[in-house]
């Protein structure tokens, strides 16, 4: 299906060349990420038609032969002129331009947390940092590093959290992609692992208060035989042996045949 172009605000450009020149115009004149869908319904051409053409410039800025001391970064849905990381020291020291502070090791370990698993809740940041984060994400949040991005659909609704454009450019990445494999942050599985060790242990415990409280059932037993024997019980029913044949069965030596061979000879005669 062919893609709809954005109905212009303005009088349409004359050229593809044109409309270049004006979105290099208004992203100098901006300063910061300009979506792509606003360049396309004010230049009045097309959302893919504005990537190939910032592309485009992406690769022209980026030429040596050029000696552009800008360059054009490209995140999947907005765009932006910046100076290049090389001339930073230089352009400081002509602006009166102070250094801005490191982000704090917490806000460092919140961001990894959010960038690795976004969206994400505060309470999943506190459950893998073991500590309260409301400081370090309040503080990302006025950076613009992270963003809130709508609500779970969970009791409270919490607030969900995701990267900005900001931080691609900060940490120089065009996107989510580009950020280096680790395995020290495979923080999801570790979550998960905590919340199932609590689920498991909370209906561990359940399950033992239930059968603590669930009523015994009394087990079928037989009736003692003689008042001998009113102090043994006998599980499942189980009759014992009357007291004479256990008697007889004590004080009767198992035999092994011979007294019946004897008893089927004649009888020894006796010398005279």
């Amino acid at each position: 299906m062919e893609e709809k172009k954005q109905q212009p605000v303005l009088e349409p450009l004359g050229s593809a060349k044109e409309v270049e020149q004006a979105i290099e115009a208004i992203l100098y004149a901006a300063g910061y990420p300009v979506r792509f869908d606003k360049l396309a319904e004010v230049l009045g051409v097309g959302v893919k038609d504005v990537k190939t053409m910032v592309r485009d410039l992406q690769k022209k800025f980026g030429e040596d032969e050029t000696y552009h001391g800008i360059q054009l970064l490209v995140y999947p849905s907005t765009c932006q002129l910046a100076t290049k990381e090389k001339y930073a020291p230089y352009i400081r020291e002509a602006l009166g331009i102070r250094r801005g502070g490191n982000l704090s090791a917490s806000s460092m370990e919140v961001l990894a947390v959010v960038a690795y698993n976004q969206p994400v809740t505060r309470s999943f940041v506190d459950l893998v940092r073991g500590v309260d984060s409301s400081y370090a994400v309040n503080s990302l949040l006025d950076k613009g590093l992270i963003e809130a991005a709508g609500r779970l659909d969970a009791p409270g609704r919490p607030m969900l959290y995701v990267t900005t454009d900001k931080f691609l450019r900060v940490f120089g990445i065009n996107s989510l992609d580009e950020l280096p494999a680790t395995e020290a942050l495979s923080v999801a599985a570790q979550a998960e692992q905590l919340n199932m060790n609590a689920e498991i242990g909370e209906n561990a415990e359940s399950a033992e208060k239930t059968e603590e409280e669930a009523p015994v059932e009394p087990k079928e037993y037989a009736e003692a035989i003689d008042a001998e024997e009113t102090d043994v019980i006998f599980e499942n029913g189980a009759e014992p042996l009357p007291a004479e044949a256990e008697t007889a069965a004590e004080e009767e030596p198992e035999s092994d045949g011979s007294e019946k061979i004897a008893a089927e000879l004649p009888p020894e005669e006796e010398p005279e």
